[in-house]
């Protein structure tokens, strides 16, 4: 009776697995870290990304052979393409969407599983308002005591050419906003330190169901309120939202409340207006820098990290010149740097993939030196300063050390500090500063 799941992707599949965790728990399973040691063994899949999928058919071949030495049970969920969910059909005992996760003991019975839980499972009574979004009323096994993934929102709207979201994950539907009002209280009440809400548009929330719910503002201020009230530190983040939808009202709601991070994430993703265009984002750069300006306006302390891909298709040496002069112009703490790859089900994927793979990957190096650059001096900026830092582990490389993130997420080694401060907020002093992370000492 052991079960163990392997989660690819983003942090919206870290936090579907937390659910299905949930729900395999309560059927009696042992969780283990081991794929060896398990007789029940699934993967949250990403078809977003070709690695990650690559991943999931070579997992699958290996646990397949070992159905000839022991009994094994294998399911898949996550975020699938149609196309893949078809091959996954004939390879693995189950495929299920997170829709239909409350009736997983269910369909394991009928892959022959065997578990503790009665015929009457507490899933049987959750309130089917809409089967989209049922799974939420699961209560989540967190995989952290101090940093915890709350989701919003599910799906997309935007239909960006190079993304697959919108087919792996269908139209945005958004949560209700008392249910996630009340998963943040219980946990902040545990004592958790850092909360993400999730989302793969979060500043669209509540534009699906207009009169029905409130916007993202309003539910940041609710967060804000409640933090206030709470008497507790924590520090609240969201991802990702989408400039076409950021509005001055979010900003400003950050800057009223102290528990609402100082810390944005804005994907740009070209710098060419172009370019945007024919990725579908419909926004201009003109919009993106008059956002970024409030942000600097109103969050004078905000760090901004950001999205950014290079060599898509048809990508000019002039429009990648675009993208690394507003990389220059925002001076971002960091950037996530990709370079374009076609992905099946996305409508880029018909169109010719044109850039070279050395260009691509000269132009991810040049906008690489312009991010440690800027990063580099924000860094510069902070030594002989104290902040407040969360720490998240014991450093992987120096035992003696720890490895926390200030509140704008800035990496920060901290020496010579014990291990059972992991999971405190600390006073950290910093000392020197690299290119991407910080060293400081507990103050």
């Amino acid at each position: 009776m052991k079960c163990c799941v392997v989660t690819l992707g983003c942090q919206m599949n870290q936090s579907d697995s937390e659910r299905i965790r949930s729900v395999i728990e309560g059927m009696g399973f042992e969780m283990v870290d081991t794929e060896e040691e398990a007789s029940l063994i699934g993967v949250v899949a990403c078809s977003v990304r070709q690695k990650a999928i690559d991943k999931v058919y070579s997992k699958i071949r290996k646990w397949n052979q070992w159905k000839n030495e022991k009994p094994l049970v294998t399911f898949v969920s996550g975020c699938i393409l149609p196309a893949d969910e078809e091959k996954f059909l004939k390879q693995f005992d189950l495929v299920f969407r997170m829709n239909e996760l409350p009736d997983l003991p269910d369909m394991l019975h009928q892959c022959g599983v065997a578990s503790e839980f009665s015929a009457k499972h507490p899933f049987n009574d959750l309130h089917r308002e809409d089967e989209r979004t049922d799974f939420w009323q699961i209560d989540p096994t967190y995989s952290s005591d101090f940093d915890a993934f709350v989701p919003i929102q599910n799906g997309c709207d935007k239909f960006c050419s190079y993304c697959a979201v919108p087919y792996t994950r269908g139209r945005e539907v958004s949560r209700a906003s008392e249910d996630i009002l009340a998963e943040v209280r219980r946990l902040v009440e545990r004592g958790v330190k850092a909360i993400t809400l999730l989302g793969q548009n979060v500043n669209s929330y509540g534009l699906d169901k207009k009169g029905q719910e409130i916007s993202f503002a309003q539910l940041l201020r609710k967060v804000g309120e409640l933090g206030q009230a709470s008497g507790k530190e924590f520090w609240v983040y969201f991802t990702s939202p989408h400039p076409r939808d950021m509005t001055r009202d979010v900003i400003e709601a950050i800057a009223d409340y102290d528990c609402l991070a100082k810390q944005i994430h804005l994907p740009l993703q070209s710098g060419d207006e172009k370019l945007l265009r024919r990725m579908n984002r419909n926004h201009s750069i003109e919009d993106y820098l008059k956002i970024v300006d409030d942000i600097r306006e109103l969050l004078p302390t905000a760090t901004l990290f950001t999205d950014i891909i290079v060599g898509f298709s048809g990508e000019t040496d002039e429009q990648f010149e675009n993208s690394a002069k507003v990389m220059e112009r925002v001076g971002y703490n960091m950037a996530y740097v990709a370079k374009y790859s076609p992905r099946v089900g996305a409508r880029s994927a018909r169109w010719e993939d044109d850039i070279s793979p050395q260009l691509k990957s000269e132009r991810l190096a040049r906008l690489s030196e312009i991010l440690k650059r800027t990063s580099k001096a924000h860094n510069d900026a902070m030594v002989g300063k104290t902040y407040r830092v969360l720490i998240e582990r014991v450093d992987p490389r120096m035992a003696s050390a720890l490895s926390g993130r200030t509140e704008g997420k800035l990496p920060v080694r901290v020496v010579d500090a014990p291990a059972e401060l992991v999971g405190t907020f600390q006073e950290v002093g910093i000392t020197s500063a690299s290119e991407l992370s910080l060293t400081g000492r507990l103050a």
